[in-house]
């Protein structure tokens, strides 16, 4: 199924209530080993291609994603900000605002995990170890954007970027790919 056509399915977008009703579940995620539940590529503007496996690497993050040409992703003279390498979110979340598994991609995440993202957990600098890669997360904000809105709804938006959102990381995380590595659905993600 393309984006276009996962965009067009017909779903309602939660309120705020129903928002907050999902956030026990959430905040139920394992602390120390996780599991990546959904990997997934953008190879060009709003194109998604979801994969049981890929590779991983310093130079090229996600491989078959073009992370480095988006324009949120570009430091003021041009380069790539590494910082925003790698873009993962918590699957319990995604399952909340997507209400269907079909529309998890459409999140933008490369890396789904079923693992608690938190300030509580994760801090700039921790290492995650997935498949044989390892990640180290950055301080770079991982925020909600109009097209989220447009995919999850307003409250959604609101729901991500609030200040337990931000605290809990609703919208994900960014890191850093600092070992190389193979990472298949199913793999184990842990903190280091």
């Amino acid at each position: 199924m393309t984006t276009a056509e996962q965009e067009a399915q017909t779903v309602k977008h939660l309120s705020w209530t129903e928002l907050e009703a999902g956030l026990e579940a959430i905040q139920q995620s394992p602390r120390d080993h996780g599991t990546l539940e959904l990997i997934v590529v953008r190879p060009g503007t709003n194109r998604r291609l979801v994969l049981e496996a890929c590779e991983l690497s310093p130079a090229l993050g996600v491989h078959g994603d073009d992370w480095a040409s988006r324009a949120h992703v570009q430091l003021p003279d041009g380069t790539v900000n590494l910082k925003a390498q790698v873009t993962m979110m918590n699957s319990r979340v995604i399952a909340l605002l997507a209400q269907a598994k079909e529309r998890w991609a459409l999140a933008g995440d490369q890396l789904i995990v079923d693992l608690d993202l938190s300030d509580d957990i994760l801090r700039p600098d921790q290492r995650l170890a997935l498949g044989t890669a390892i990640l180290e997360i950055t301080n770079k904000p991982h925020r909600g954007c109009a097209k989220f809105a447009g995919r999850f709804g307003a409250e959604a938006l609101k729901f991500v970027n609030s200040e337990a959102g931000r605290h809990l990381h609703l919208r994900g995380i960014y890191a850093v790919v600092v070992q190389a590595g193979t990472v298949r659905v199913g793999d184990v993600v842990s903190r280091k």
